[in-house]
């Protein structure tokens, strides 16, 4: 894969696209506690993998309009909320989300009149996940779709898969967003555990399939339900090792 910028990247939280209004991805870290094991006898460290955490650290412009960053970071609920990073736009993409808590909405206003705030949020249950986007940033559907699908390139895994939605706006009655694999790019079925709870409006979920399931080499995501209109984001891991939580 060629090397890139980070132009034209998106962030949401929750069904909120604050993409216009972040002004940098100051971190997005993850992995296993470093647990130091060294023994008297070594001459080096010794570590052993502890246990995952995960974070995503980023500037924001004040936007009080509807919808924008004020209102969507604000309220700095004690519940968890879902942040994903999207590294460009592009169908297939590599995307970073995590399951959070947001800790802080510190502001500060500089002497050449800017005001910034500043948001961290730390990884609540499972740590940090990168994966590809199944939507091209945000995807509108204005009737049930087969979306395009996304090649892996290599074999099928057998270690499992999460994935993540963000609903930005809906009007209808329910739409719900299925994943699907397969081994072909032609005949595809649905993933087992891979459809998000039916949607209704604004919303974010996170799905976790089975430890050993397979996931075959294409994935899509397909929506089905009553809608005129559905806008959303999805991100899917395919699990290249065993993966516990």
């Amino acid at each position: 894969m060629p090397k890139s910028t980070g132009l034209g990247d998106n962030c949401y939280v929750d069904g909120f696209d604050l993409s216009g209004d972040v002004g940098a991805i100051d971190t997005i870290g993850g992995g296993p506690a470093a647990l130091g094991v060294t023994a008297i006898d070594k001459s080096a460290m010794e570590r052993l993998g502890g246990l995952r955490d995960g974070g995503l650290e980023f500037t924001s412009f004040f936007n009080p309009s509807a919808l924008q960053e004020h209102a969507a970071l604000k309220g700095l609920p004690t519940t968890d909320r879902i942040v994903s990073y999207f590294r460009g736009t592009t169908l297939g993409g590599e995307a970073a989300s995590l399951v959070a808590k947001q800790i802080n909405y510190d502001g500060t206003r500089g002497e050449d009149g800017s005001l910034t705030f500043k948001v961290q949020a730390l990884a609540n249950g499972f740590g940090l996940e990168w994966g590809r986007s199944l939507t091209a940033g945000k995807r509108t559907d204005g009737a049930p779709t087969n979306g395009a699908s996304v090649d892996h390139t290599d074999v099928s895994t057998a270690f499992g898969w999460q994935a993540f939605l963000h609903v930005f706006a809906f009007t209808g009655t329910s739409v719900t967003v299925t994943l699907q694999d397969s081994a072909d790019d032609a005949a595809f079925a649905n993933l087992t555990g891979g459809a998000f709870t039916a949607a209704t409006g604004q919303t974010s979920q996170r799905l976790e399939g089975g430890r050993t399931a397979t996931v075959r080499r294409y994935l899509r995501a397909i929506t089905s339900g009553t809608f005129s209109n559905a806008v959303f984001a999805v991100v899917f891991t395919r699990n290249l090792t065993a993966v516990a939580y």
